[in-house]
């Protein structure tokens, strides 16, 4: 286990909360200190470390791999953040976009033509994790002339269809 600040401060304050909850069970400082240290690594790992992990946005992110691209496309949100501040793309002409991430999974709205444009190639991403999470997160490369112009990454709502 890695001992970070972030850690140590979040360790303190369970220990703090604990310990402030056993003083109100029984007076005696000694007992509630021995009652705390021993609760506080339980209290951490099984209540506040889940708690955290699933109403924070945080997720992994990982450097572009076109292997893993293909291979586990649910978990392409973790090379987003590299693909659009990098602008690994910028520049690319279509065939060597397609070479790396595939075939287009479906082109995007262009206002100026009111249809789906062959010059928006959009790719699905995946769902980041974390409690009530219901945008699925998407890239979208724009092309000009046959090379990629821009990078974005947006999120699009799901809706699900009422049983009647």
């Amino acid at each position: 286990m890695i001992l970070t600040p972030l850690f140590v401060v979040f360790l303190i304050v369970v220990f703090l909360l604990v310990w402030a909850f056993t003083n109100t069970i029984d007076k005696r400082k000694w007992l509630s200190f021995l009652i705390s240290l021993a609760l506080t690594p339980l209290v951490y790992f099984y209540i506040f470390y889940p708690l955290i992990n699933i109403f924070s946005s945080y997720h992994h992110e990982k450097h572009f791999d076109a292997e893993a691209w293909t291979e586990k496309p649910a978990l392409r949100y973790e090379m987003s953040h590299e693909i659009t501040n990098q602008e690994l793309f910028m520049g690319k002409t279509k065939s060597e976009v397609q070479a790396i991430l595939g075939p287009s999974e479906w082109y995007g709205w262009d206002d100026s033509i009111k249809a789906n444009s062959p010059e928006k190639w959009n790719y699905n991403l995946g769902y980041k994790p974390g409690a009530f999470n219901l945008t699925q997160e998407c890239l979208e490369l724009e092309f000009k002339n046959n090379k990629v112009l821009s990078t974005k990454q947006y999120q699009l709502e799901t809706k699900f269809e009422k049983k009647q």
